[in-house]
């Protein structure tokens, strides 16, 4: 079966593939303040998860399983064996399965702001049938004050209008297949199979996915090691783009020093 996920590619083809996958409600674009410096090195490839953007919007029921086995396809029909992986919010939670269910694919795993398990269960399924019956709109709002801080969220207003807008031109069916995804997932009994060295950051205000979410998942993976980002919540890759970058590039580097 041909790959239902849209993918952009940029940076030398020889370089390492480094692919990247964002957050519930959002697109490829998301990634665009590191693109410039990771491609300097990668070959960055983002994707649309099933259900986002301008990838494929297939019938429900969605699971972790079926967003990671999507990813594998599509990285086999673009030809590419090992990647290195970071993913964002529901992007880190398909990293995780791809860490823990092809190991050997995955050389080197960034985690930002995500959870191995993210309940109760019967909020993402709430949220998931309120989307369905009256679309993303009457949502978009309080979505939106979790992925910024206020101080950002004053500061630029037009960076908060156009996420509220990325998000509010998702497909309702894909966005609520993926809450239910969510609402499913528990990874924590898979992470101690994940052999790749593996960076977690977390927003130091992240009130969706907070501190202690991280501190759980570098609990849980053999050598893993956290970085907190100050003065971001949710998309903190977005409020700060070049703590982001900087840690993205020096984790992906270290390659170099592995044994």
């Amino acid at each position: 079966m041909i790959s239902r996920l849209h993918t952009t590619v940029d940076g030398p083809t020889s370089a390492p593939v480094l692919l990247l996958g964002g957050s519930l409600g959002t697109t490829a674009a998301m990634w665009e303040p590191q693109v410039p410096a990771l491609a300097e090195r990668f070959r960055v490839v983002r994707y649309d998860h099933l259900g986002h953007g301008r990838s494929a919007v297939p019938a429900g029921p969605y699971t972790l399983d079926l967003l990671g086995r999507e990813v594998l396809r599509t990285l086999d029909d673009l030809g590419v064996e090992r990647f290195h992986y970071a993913g964002l919010s529901l992007g880190g939670m398909v990293g995780m399965w791809l860490a823990a269910h092809a190991p050997d694919r995955v050389r080197r795993l960034a985690l930002l702001c995500t959870s191995a398990s993210l309940g109760p269960p019967e909020q993402w399924r709430q949220r998931a049938a309120t989307v369905r019956a009256v679309g993303l709109s009457p949502i978009a709002d309080a979505v939106v004050a979790r992925w910024f801080t206020p101080a950002f969220a004053a500061a630029r207003p037009d960076v908060v209008a156009g996420y509220r807008a990325m998000l509010t031109a998702t497909s309702p069916a894909g966005y609520a297949a993926c809450c239910e995804a969510i609402a499913t997932m528990d990874l924590r009994p898979d992470l101690d199979r994940v052999a790749a060295p593996t960076l977690v950051i977390a927003g130091a205000d992240d009130p969706a996915t907070p501190v202690e979410y991280a501190r759980e998942i570098v609990g849980r993976i053999p050598r893993a090691r956290l970085a907190v980002v100050g003065a971001a919540a949710h998309l903190a890759n977005v409020e700060q783009p070049e703590q982001v970058c900087r840690l993205l590039r020096e984790h992906f580097d270290e390659e170099r020093g592995d044994g």
